[in-house]
């Protein structure tokens, strides 16, 4: 049996170049263009899986997080989205969302991340609560526990977390903090964090440096 697809999203061009791309790898995809009619659908039909945009003529993509949240939604919501703040992006996954893609979006990189997010489709909740690291409501949590950080470690753990289990070279670290940061004041800060979650300096198993290039974020 296909897996069943609600997208919203409004601007036609790319919702069909989603739509068709996915269809012919035999996905059953429901396509809408505004929040209220994709609702009401959700009534009747039950879905595998959501691909929200948050720009939408009647409501914002985050309302529609909030929403599901109250709802106690299980449905993976993966966001397509334009926007490439890290603010945003950690505010969709605070919210439940659990992925997020920039536009223009890569349809086999989609894909395959649609696949990941399928396979624990039932066992949404329970996967986050199992992650090493999470974010929720506005805090780091490190075996469920809150991390106590300066808001220069929170914004380089966010960085971190937001790219989990990719590399993030020290170059691009340093550029997302203050214009006073410095390659040498990135690595003092990743020692305090190691040191805050127990992180083995010599050998860390949870923020990993990969010499010469940078750091990744185990989870």
């Amino acid at each position: 049996m296909n897996n069943k697809l609600l997208m919203i999203e409004d601007n036609i061009d790319t919702a069909c170049l989603i739509q068709n791309f996915l269809e012919e790898s035999n996905f059953d995809v429901s396509l809408f263009s505004t929040v209220s009619d994709a609702i009401s659908n959700m009534k009747f039909y039950k879905y595998d899986l959501i691909l929200l945009d948050l720009n939408l003529p009647d409501f914002n993509g985050t309302e529609v997080l909030k929403y599901l949240n109250k709802l106690q939604n299980t449905t993976p919501v993966i966001v397509l989205s334009a926007y490439s703040e890290v603010s945003t992006k950690l505010q969709c996954f605070k919210f439940g969302a659990v992925d997020y893609l920039i536009k223009p979006i890569d349809l086999k990189e989609l894909e395959a991340r649609m696949w990941v997010h399928l396979g624990r489709s039932t066992k949404v909740e329970v996967s986050k609560l199992n992650k090493i690291f999470r974010f929720e409501n506005e805090k780091i949590f490190f075996h469920n526990k809150s991390i106590k950080l300066t808001k220069i470690e929170f914004d380089i753990l966010s960085n971190l977390l937001e790219n989990q289990n990719s590399l993030i070279k020290r170059e691009k670290l340093v550029q997302n903090l203050s214009s006073s940061a410095s390659i040498r004041s990135l690595d003092y800060h990743i020692r305090n964090i190691r040191k805050k979650i127990n992180d083995d300096t010599s050998n860390p198993k949870y923020i990993v440096t990969e010499y010469g290039m940078g750091y990744k974020l185990i989870n």
